[in-house]
Parts: structure tokens; sequence; C-alpha cells
């Protein structure tokens, strides 16, 4: 009925999924959730994610009713808006109590196997035979429009092989969706499916009311402990509503006034608009005492861990409070001009190297490229599988979405892992969704992006992203990285380590590329810097990233030959070098000098306004093509000669 009533108070929202959910929210939250609502970080509570996050009326009920400070009556009243902690799709960053960030469907149940993955692997790398500091459950409800999101099921399909036992779904199985009916396209045995993964299954025929079997079912799920398990349990969307119940019209809009007072009627509900009887109160909120003891309970068995363990306590205290380790970077490389150059992709590798000794809550892998992407760290013997929980090197296989979805998840546990995951950069469009809510979400995923751009070669246009590094770059909260030699390369880890709130995209090459004899580790933190300078105030300046940096730098040398004075400016990352004072931004790229040129190997989209009226680019206006990548980058005009050409036409 809250959710009846706020839905209807904002005139917006889903009122179907809570009414139908209700029961299993209830059986859930009031007999086997272990949470603490006065401390909803408390580290070993169970993780619930509603992963229909429009129906989450049903989360900020259960919040609000088990004792949540975060969720007031004022709170469900103001449902939908300006301001408010209780917006339309749940939002972790808005919300106390909320674990992840849910709306696009499939989402959810995909992060929460990121939550299940973080923690069998605290469990393996922590746990002792005689203390289990590291020990519970990741409970997720999930709706048939989940099921039918591609994401879902690439998740899925790899929790099933790692037989994650302590992921338990509750699928509310209620048959409508937006358009319908779901037999109008969704007619599948979705348990069959599940099975097929190396889930365990059930089905709860009555799910509307018959609450002994529900709990029953998820007892039974917490008992298997070789699989995950999803429970299917039939319900009722809307139940409760005479006229609207089990129809599309009580999915996405609210009952009406007169449609509620005839619901009250029909469940015996006596009460008012947000109105909840005392003994209701009483009843959900014993859930504070049981927190409050649970979490008695494991800081005391943490306090005698700490003794009979001291060195594992204190790092997995300093993971918990987000500490990096003393002298973590120490190991990170830096080059001269004379060192050899090399792809960044394989400066990406020897950072890896450097950092995963010293960083041991790094945890992620490839998309099935580990030996392209070079995202192993060396070392490294094996990687996280079921009986080998405390590896962590994730083989999350042809999987980039899940991939990504899989990493949110592992930043959402906040125990302190720092996730990062490879695959081609150009697949980023099959990850786009879980990485824009990386960033909305901010959390700190690194995403190790190779093959960066048409010197990807023979491999032709579908793997050579040209439009993609812009595309990453518009999404607000997100740093982009294109590192022109190994010591930018080595300033791009730094920075994607250090900012545990914004996500990262390292685009990296396939190709070599020259060590610069300015680059540096630190210069990278400004986004934006001189590389090369002339005497006095430049002709010219020259700006560019990645591989194309090196162009900039020997058209420069042709054009000091030729009497030009011109400046490089290497850009690694667009997002900081805006988060400069204008001082500095005008200290780098005076407004006075109007004669500029980009050179970077994708669309010119967004570097229009370094650019300006008077100013030209060396960039990418078509699809790639099929050729050795010298060629392709030959015949796209990234040259030297190219470059000097454009350089003298804006001088002359």
């Amino acid at each position: 009925m809250l959710a009846v009533d706020a839905v209807n108070k904002s005139n917006s929202g889903h009122p179907g999924l809570p009414m139908g959910c209700a029961p299993m929210g209830y059986t859930l939250w009031d007999k086997f959730l272990q949470h603490n609502p006065k401390n909803p970080k408390w580290f070993n509570r169970d993780r619930f994610v509603l992963s229909a996050g429009h129906g989450c009326m049903l989360v900020y009920s259960l919040l609000h009713l088990t004792g949540y400070d975060s969720v007031s009556i004022e709170d469900i009243k103001n449902f939908r808006q300006w301001g408010s902690r209780t917006p339309g799709h749940p939002e972790t960053f808005e919300t106390a109590g909320i674990e992840v960030t849910t709306g696009p469907l499939g989402a959810g149940i995909s992060n929460a196997v990121g939550l299940a993955i973080a923690e069998a692997h605290l469990a393996a790398k922590f746990n002792k035979t005689d203390s289990q500091i590291v020990d519970h459950y990741t409970y997720v409800v999930m709706g048939d429009g989940c099921n039918q999101e591609g994401v879902a099921s690439e998740a899925c399909s790899l929790a099933g092989h790692l037989k994650l036992g302590k992921l338990i779904a509750l699928y509310d199985d209620n048959h409508i969706t937006i358009d319908g009916h779901t037999e109008v396209s969704f007619t599948e045995d979705v348990l069959k499916r599940y099975e097929a993964y190396g889930w365990h299954v059930q089905h709860v025929k009555d799910g509307d009311t018959d609450i002994n079997a529900i709990a029953k079912a998820i007892e039974t799920a917490k008992s298997v402990t070789d699989k995950p398990s999803i429970i299917k349990i039939s319900t009722t969307i809307g139940y409760g509503s005479p006229n609207k119940s089990d129809t599309a019209g009580v999915h996405g809009a609210p009952l009406g006034e007169e449609e509620a007072e005839l619901t009250r009627k029909q469940l015996d509900w006596s009460y008012g608009q947000f109105e909840i009887p005392k003994e209701v109160y009483d009843h959900y909120r014993q859930a504070i005492e049981r927190g409050s003891d649970l979490e008695a309970q494991w800081n005391e068995e943490f306090t005698n861990y700490r003794t009979k363990y001291p060195t594992e306590a204190e790092e997995f205290s300093r993971m918990l409070r987000g500490e990096l380790p003393q002298g973590w970077d120490n190991a990170l490389p830096s080059y001269t001009s004379n060192d050899k150059g090399l792809a960044s992709r394989k400066h990406s590798q020897i950072c890896l190297g450097a950092l995963g000794p010293n960083l041991p809550e790094l945890i992620g892998g490839s998309a099935d490229l580990t030996h392209s992407n070079y995202t192993d760290i060396k070392g490294e013997t094996g990687s996280f599988q079921p009986t080998s929980r405390e590896k962590r090197y994730l083989h999350f296989g042809v999987r980039e979405h899940a991939m990504a979805a899989i990493l949110n998840g592992i930043a959402y546990h906040n125990s302190g892992l720092i996730p990062y995951g490879g695959t081609f950069l150009v697949f980023a469009d099959y990850m786009r969704g879980s990485m824009r809510l990386s960033a909305l979400s901010e959390l700190g995923v690194i995403y190790v992006l190779t093959h960066d751009s048409i010197g990807v070669g023979e491999d032709g246009p579908t793997h050579q992203p040209i439009e993609t590094i812009p595309s990453l770059r518009a999404i607000p909260n997100m740093l982009v990285f294109r590192p022109g030699d190994g010591n930018e390369t080595s300033g791009a880890y730094k920075l994607a380590i250090k900012n545990r709130n914004r996500p990262s995209a390292l685009c990296l090459s396939r190709q070599g590329m020259a060590n610069q004899a300015n680059s540096s580790i630190d210069k990278v933190a400004l986004g934006g810097y001189v590389l090369e300078d002339c005497e006095g105030s430049p002709d010219l300046i020259l700006i560019g990233t990645g591989t194309e940096l090196d162009l900039c730098v020997q058209a420069q040398k042709s054009l000091t030959e030729m009497g030009y004075k011109v400046r490089v400016v290497s850009m690694p990352c667009i997002e900081l070098f805006e988060e400069q004072t204008d001082t500095y931004k005008n200290e780098v790229l005076p407004k006075s000098v109007r004669k500029r040129i980009v050179v970077e190997a994708a669309e010119s989209f967004g570097w229009h306004k370094y650019i300006g009226l008077d100013g030209d680019s060396v960039t990418m206006n078509r699809f790639g093509a099929s050729a050795p990548g010298g060629t392709c980058m030959e015949k796209f005009g990234f040259t030297v000669e190219n470059v000097v050409k454009k350089a003298k036409a804006l001088l002359i």
C-alpha cells in the first residue's frame, strides 16, 4: 500500500511489481536477510539487489519499515520528486541501503554476479578454518524483463560456470511487460535455460499468498552451496487491485484514487494513505535489534581474527577503509627517449605487472582477449575458478557487456577491491550501458581498451574504432586516457587507481610508439601539457594523443627547420585538462594562438573547442579499411608529411 500511495501521489511510477512482490520481499527481509538498518555499510551484511529497478517502491518500503534512517515516511511521500532520497529507480549514491544502481533491466542481476564474485574471492583470501569473517549472500529480485536482456544471460552463464553458491535470485514470474502478456514475445522455459547454465532451480507456484513456500525455497537454495540458485515465484502483478491486476496497465502507471480505494477494500486494509499501524512497525523494526546483534557478533569474530591473524587482519581492514598500500605506485616504470618504443597495450601489461605485487586488491581480467589485451599480471598463475577463488584473474569469456556489469558489481561491494577488465576498444559499444552506470554510480572501474585506432590494420573497419573515443569522452564523470608513450601509460594507471569514485577508460594501441623526451608520469594528472616548445609565442600549436603524438613531434622538427615556431601539446586526458584552472589552460593553449591542429586517429567530434574556427585537424571522417596498420595510417593521412602540409596551409 505504500507503493500504491506513493505512486499515486507522484502520479508517476510502477506500482504493479511492488504489489506482486510484497510477499517475497517480506519473506526475504523478515526471515533471511542479514543486515543492520542502523549501519547500512556493515561489511558482512547480505546484499540485496532489486534488478527490476522500476519496482523501487518495494525496496524503499522495506528500507523504511525496517528502520533505515535514509527513508522516512516523508521520503516515501516525496517519491520521484526533486531532491528526494527516493528517486524513480534505485541509486546507490542517493539512498543508504541501496546496494546498486538499477534501472536498465538485466544490469542488476549482472551486478549481483560481481557482488558474489567479490564475496567468494575475499572469503577464499581471508577466511580461516576457525574464522569466517567473510560470509554473506547476494539476493536478487528480477523479472521477465531482466531475463530477456542479453547482459543477464551473459552474466548468469558465467555465474553458473563459477558455481557461485551464495547468489540467490528470486524471479518474479508475473507474465507481464509493457507491451502486454509475455506470450507475445517470451515463451521459453526460463528454468530450463538456467538449469543448462548450471544453476539450481525451483518453482513456487503461488507467490501471492504462500509465504511458507517462498521461505522453504530460500532455505533450500541456501543449502545448495555449489550452484547459484534461481527461484521462479509466480505472482500476479498488481495483486489486490480488482480491475488492474494481471494487466500491463498496472506495470508503469498509478492505480488512481478510485482503484486505490477498491484495492484497500479488496485487501481488507482499513488504513488511510501512508498510514502504518504500530504493530507493523513493531514487527518490521525487530530488524534493528537483530542487525545490531549480528554486527556485534561479527565484530567479536573479527577481534579474535585480528589476534590470531594480525597480518591478514591489517590488510583486510586497510582494504575496507579504502586506503591504498604504502608505495603501491613505486614500481610503475618510467622511460627516456632512448628506451625502445612499445605499443601502449604492452606498456599497460608492464604496469599491471608492476602494480600486481604491491596492490593485492587489484582484480580483473579480459573478455577472452588476454593475449591481445595483455591484461595478465606478470608472476600470477592460475585464475579465479570454482576451486581457486583466491586467485584474482578473471576469465570473462566472450561476454563484454557482462564483464563491465560484473566489474561494477565488484566495485559496488565496497570492500576495497579495484576491478579492471580488458577488451578491444571497438567493443566498448557492447559495454556502454554498464560503462555509463560506472560513471553515474561513481565506481572506480578500470577499462583496459586496446587496439584503439585504424592502426589495428587487417581486421578492417569492423574492428577499427574511429568514433568510440569521442563517444566515451561524452560520458560525464569518466576519465578517458589515450597515452602517447610509456610514461603517459604509467601516469594513466596511477590516476586510474587513485580515482576510486570515477571510472577510467585506457585507450591503448596495438602498434608501437616512440617514448618522448619530455613526457611525464605526473603531468598526465594535468590532462594536457606542453611536450615540446619553441622560443617566444608559437605560430602554431599541434595537439596530439596516442601514437599520433609522435607525428606532432616529428612535424614540429620539420616545421622548425622551415622557420616556424611550433608548440606540441600532449593531451592524454581531456577531462582532467578541463578541470585545471583557466590560467593553466591558457598557458598551455594561449587564446592568442588561434592556429591549431589536432592529430588523432579518431573522429574529430569534441575537438572543435580547441581547434576553433582558425584551426584544422588530422582525424577520421569515415570508417577504416582492411590493410596493414601502417598502410591504413598512411592512406588516411596520418603521416608527418600530411601534418606538415596541413600546418603550412594554416601558416601561409
